[in-house]
Order: structure tokens, then C-alpha cells, then sequence
């Protein structure tokens, strides 16, 4: 037998040869394993043609031909058989499958109870005429300290735990620099709130270095203390209680002249000290108050900062700390919780 015959011969045996081993194959996964070895690179129809330099010139044509024809023959009755098992196991259904079993109830998302508090602050202020406003997390000293009375060498500098990341570039200590960066942009009369994350180096029960604040400020001609009150009141009222208490205590920030604390009949003993129980109140330690936020009337030397005569207008601005206010709001004692993403403590806000 010459090398033309043997090479026909061996290229139409494989056609015979390949469909007695799909008929045997049960599953998809056999034909692909069979496929690889008669059609694959290093299959046996490779092989075989990988002696077509053994013939002479004018003997190639021929059986390149016949390669060709037995190569698609091979793939024909490859379709042919896996078009077969997937009718079966169309018909025959999935054995793994127990219709008597019952459904599976997908789990639903819902959201984090600090993102559903910023909800809940931000509709309030909005409803109450207030912008909602966005910056850098990153930010410069200028606008992070100096532009808000806190100029280089300032004590009240150490209250804030700063991470720099350059000499002039920290990650911001609070979302005050908005209230700076939007009256650079914009005229009186504007009140805006700025909810976002700050950083702080800080962490206990109470403190964690990443955590949501919300700075809120109205700039306009004659606004007073006053307004300040109404406004924080109706929002303490809203987000806890409309029967919470709600007293001004005098404080000191270097941005705000006079300034205040802000606190609220304890949520938790409703302003006795202590419990149903008879035990010590461990939210307010006995006195019925509990500090939910800073506030005062915006220093003149920041609306000189911005541009604007302080002798035409006035303004207050307020901040708090958003998971505060959530610890408050659903009686949780420790701020930890909120960042360890634990399955169960989620699902009680589904």
C-alpha cells in the first residue's frame, strides 16, 4: 500500500471510528473530550495531516480534498449527536430537581441604617427649604481650617485628630468646608446641608477614623439666633419625637460666634435618668439630656473669607454626627456595629 492510500484510508476510518465512540457518550462533557481527540490541534485528524509533506506534490491536492470532506463529516455528526443529548435531557428534565420541595425565598437588600438616617435628615432640611450640596473628601488646609477661623498654630486645630496626606491636604476632618466652598459660588439668600463622610484619627466604642456628618447653613439679611433654634428644633422634633425637649447649651467653636451645643431629652428614659426598670439611664448617665449636635451663628471673619460684608448679612450653621443620631434613633450602644456589616444586625432594618 502506497503512502496515499494508507493516509485516505486512515482519514475515512476516523469517521466510523468517531461515531461508534459518540453513540457511546451520555453527556455533553464526553463529546467535548471526544472532539478535542479527533478535532483538536493535537487531535488524530491533526496527525494525519501532518504527513501530507511525506507526499509528492501532485498527490496533495487529493487528499487535502478528502481531509477536508471527512473533517466536516466528523463535525456533522458531532452537531447531530450533541443536538441529541439535549433533546434528552429536555425530555427526561433535571433528576437534581424536586418540584415537591419549597421555594426558596431570595434574600432582599435593604438599606444601611446610617444611609437611611441621611435619608431621613435630608428630607427633613429639604422640606424645610434647604439645598443638598457635595465636595472633595480630599481636601486643602485652606478650606478644611483656614477659611473657617482655624488659621495655622490655632489650639482648636488638635480637637480635629487630622490625617494629613500632605503638609497642605487632609482628609477631611468635617463636611464644613462646603459650607466656605458654596458661598464662594453662590450669593445670599442660601441654606444648604452637606452630608458626606469625614475622617478623624480616632477609635472606641463611640469614635471609629471614618464617619458620616452632616453640616447644615442659612446665610440671608437679619437672621438670628432665633432662627437657628426654630430650624434645629423642628428637625430634633421630626427625626426623633415631636414630645422631645430640646435646650441650647453655651459652647465654643472657632467658626461659629456664639456658638452652642445642642442637646435632647434622653430618647431612651424620655428625659427621667433612669430606666422602667429603675436602673441608671447608661445613654444620658442620669441627667435626661443627651448632646446630638453642634450650632452657631457663622463668624464674620469666615464671610470675609467668601466675599461677603458681614454687616449686611448674618447666618447660622449646625453639624452632627449621622451615626450618633442612628445609635439614638434605634438604640444601638455601639458605633462599631454599624461598619462590621454583620448579617444579623443588617437584617433588623430589612
Amino acid at each position: 500500500m502506497n503512502t496515499v492510500q494508507e493516509l485516505n484510508n486512515s482519514l475515512k476510518s476516523l469517521i466510523q471510528e468517531f461515531e461508534h465512540i459518540l453513540n457511546q457518550a451520555s453527556s455533553l462533557q464526553e463529546l467535548e473530550d471526544a472532539r478535542v481527540v479527533f478535532l483538536g490541534r493535537k487531535g488524530k485528524l491533526a496527525r494525519i495531516m501532518s504527513r501530507l509533506p511525506e507526499l509528492d506534490p501532485a498527490d496533495r491536492p487529493g487528499t487535502g480534498r478528502t481531509a477536508n470532506e471527512v473533517k466536516t463529516e466528523l463535525n456533522r455528526i458531532l452537531e447531530n449527536r450533541k443536538e441529541a443529548l439535549e433533546k434528552q435531557a429536555a425530555a427526561g428534565g433535571d433528576i437534581t430537581f424536586d418540584p415537591t420541595l419549597p421555594g426558596r425565598t431570595p434574600d432582599m437588600g435593604s438599606l444601611h441604617p446610617v444611609t437611611r438616617v441621611i435619608q431621613d435628615i435630608s428630607n427633613i432640611f429639604v422640606g424645610l427649604g434647604f439645598d443638598i450640596v457635595t465636595g472633595p473628601e480630599v481636601e486643602t488646609d485652606f478650606y478644611n481650617f483656614e477659611a473657617l477661623n482655624l488659621p495655622p498654630g490655632h489650639p482648636a486645630r488638635d480637637m480635629q485628630d487630622t490625617l494629613y496626606i500632605t503638609k497642605s491636604l487632609v482628609l477631611r476632618t468635617h463636611t464644613s468646608p462646603l459650607q466656605v466652598r458654596t458661598m464662594e459660588k453662590r450669593r445670599p439668600p442660601l441654606a444648604a446641608i452637606a452630608p458626606g463622610k469625614v475622617y478623624r484619627r480616632d477609635s472606641d466604642l463611640t469614635h471609629t477614623p471614618m464617619f458620616h456628618q452632616i453640616e447644615g447653613f442659612l446665610v440671608d439679611t437679619h437672621v438670628s439666633m432665633a432662627d437657628l433654634r426654630g430650624t434645629l428644633t423642628a428637625f430634633a422634633q421630626r427625626i426623633f419625637d415631636p414630645d422631645v425637649k430640646v435646650r441650647f447649651r453655651p459652647s465654643f467653636f472657632p467658626f461659629t460666634e456664639p456658638s452652642a451645643e445642642v442637646d435632647i431629652s434622653c430618647v431612651m428614659c424620655q428625659g427621667q435618668g433612669r430606666n422602667q426598670d429603675g436602673s441608671t439611664c447608661r445613654v444620658c448617665k442620669e441627667t435626661g439630656w443627651v448632646e446630638v449636635l453642634g450650632c452657631g451663628m457663622i463668624d464674620p471673619e469666615v464671610f470675609l473669607q467668601v466675599g461677603y460684608d458681614p454687616d449686611i448679612y448674618t447666618g447660622f450653621a449646625f453639624g452632627l454626627g449621622v451615626e450618633r443620631v442612628a445609635m439614638l434613633k434605634y438604640g444601638i450602644n455601639d458605633l462599631r456595629m454599624f461598619f462590621e456589616n454583620d448579617i444579623r444586625f443588617l437584617n433588623q432594618f430589612a
